[in-house]
C-alpha cells in the first residue's frame, strides 16, 4: 500500500510540473533603416520571445513594446526590451513576455521607427 501511495504521489507531482510548463513562441521582427519590415503582427494570448534582427542598419537598434496609447517609458513592457542592443546584421532576443488580449504598439527609438500595431486575440 505504501508503494502505491508513493507512486501515486510521484505521478501527481509529475503531472503538476508538466501542466505548469508553458509554451514559448518566438516572433522574428526585422528592422531596416527607419522601419520594421513587419508592419502589423497578430498573435494569440500566450508567452513569447521577440527576436529582433538588424538588417543593414548602420547602428545598433532596439525594441519597445507597450500597450496602445501608453508609449511613455513608464508603461513599456520591460521584459520585451532586447537583452542587448542589436548590432548591424545580427539578432538579439527579449526575455519571455506573456501577452493578454488587447492592442499593443512596437517601435524602435534607436533606429527610429514609427509605431506599429500588435494585436493579441
Amino acid at each position: 500500500m505504501k508503494k502505491f501511495l508513493v507512486i501515486a504521489f510521484v505521478s501527481m507531482v509529475a503531472l503538476n510540473v508538466s501542466a505548469q510548463k508553458k509554451e514559448v513562441k518566438t516572433v522574428l521582427l526585422q528592422q531596416t533603416e527607419g522601419e520594421f519590415v513587419q508592419k502589423t503582427v497578430k498573435l494569440s494570448e500566450g508567452t513569447y520571445v521577440f527576436e529582433i534582427e538588424n538588417k543593414d542598419v548602420d547602428r545598433e537598434v532596439g525594441f519597445v513594446l507597450a500597450p496602445k496609447g501608453k508609449t511613455d517609458p513608464a508603461h513599456h513592457i520591460k521584459a520585451a526590451y532586447v537583452t542587448s542592443p542589436v548590432k548591424t546584421n545580427s539578432t538579439s532576443k527579449t526575455n519571455e513576455v506573456t501577452l493578454t488580449k488587447g492592442e499593443y504598439v512596437y517601435f524602435c527609438p534607436l533606429n527610429p521607427t514609427p509605431e506599429y500595431t500588435l494585436v493579441v486575440e
